[in-house]
């Protein structure tokens, strides 16, 4: 898949190099460590790097004409997941009751786009690619992972960010993550102080629920919000856009009898 915007030519792909894979452990560095500040255990080489990257495919935005990575996310299936004995987000939450629910999941994390390409091309050159080759192809039902928001002058602005959270965009009772480390209560702070941010906003539009509380990564200094997003449960005005509704996964359930809403 190929977008255009002005003279820069993007491509969206699977990395299928070593060389390729590098480049964007190179660019998570420089963003979640020399951006934001995160103590990243593999740091002494400049990469971010860990034990779940050989099990996850590598979503690349690669720009043709300068030779860069603009942006880039990683995937972990569940069948991968499963041969490595946990998801990512098992790291943070108790997810026995999400993954109770009937279908397969695949995991997103480590988003992120380069300065020089911040924008709406980027992520929706990722999100087309996800939607109509990788989640569709790989017959997914839901897609899950840890969405972070960090602190403000004062402390994480937990209530003011679950305030800010539309109704729908809270998944059901009986679908909720357990967060294995609750915000602790010093680091809290009730003032909105930093809004909530640009990818977690792209995530609420597409109806993607928010199961729970959060938890504190300290590595990162971020707090995580569990999200859910059930295939079938899309937008209509984003399927039109990302999805084509025929190629959809096809579940043998009704989710609203399964989730018992």
């Amino acid at each position: 898949m190929v977008v255009t915007e002005k003279n820069r030519r993007l491509e969206c792909f699977i990395a299928q190099t070593d060389e390729m894979i590098i480049e964007a452990q190179k660019l998570r560095y420089h963003i979640f460590a020399e951006e934001m500040g995160a103590q990243l255990q593999s740091g002494a080489d400049k990469l971010d790097h860990d034990e779940y990257d050989p099990y996850c495919d590598h979503l690349i935005v690669f720009d043709r004409v300068h030779q860069k990575i603009a942006g880039y996310t990683r995937l972990l299936p569940q069948h991968q997941a499963e041969r490595l004995g946990r998801f990512y987000s098992q790291s943070e939450f108790d997810l026995g009751q999400i993954l109770q629910l009937p279908g397969k999941f695949l995991e997103i994390g480590r988003t992120c786009v380069h300065p020089e390409y911040r924008g709406g091309i980027v992520l929706s050159a990722l999100w087309s690619y996800l939607m109509q080759q990788y989640v569709q192809k790989g017959g997914f039902n839901y897609l899950m992972g840890c969405a972070s928001i960090p602190a403000g002058p004062h402390g994480f602005s937990v209530d003011a960010v679950y305030r800010s959270i539309a109704p729908n965009n809270f998944s059901p009772e009986n679908v909720q993550a357990r967060p294995l480390h609750p915000v602790p209560e010093n680091l809290r702070n009730a003032q909105d102080e930093c809004g909530i941010p640009p990818l977690l906003k792209a995530y609420l539009r597409f109806g993607v629920w928010v199961c729970g509380q959060p938890s504190y990564d300290p590595d990162f200094n971020v707090m995580d919000l569990f999200i859910l997003l059930p295939i079938n449960g899309i937008p209509e005005r984003y399927t039109n856009h990302y999805v084509k509704p025929a190629t959809l996964p096809q579940t043998q359930y009704d989710l609203t009898l399964a989730l018992g809403v």
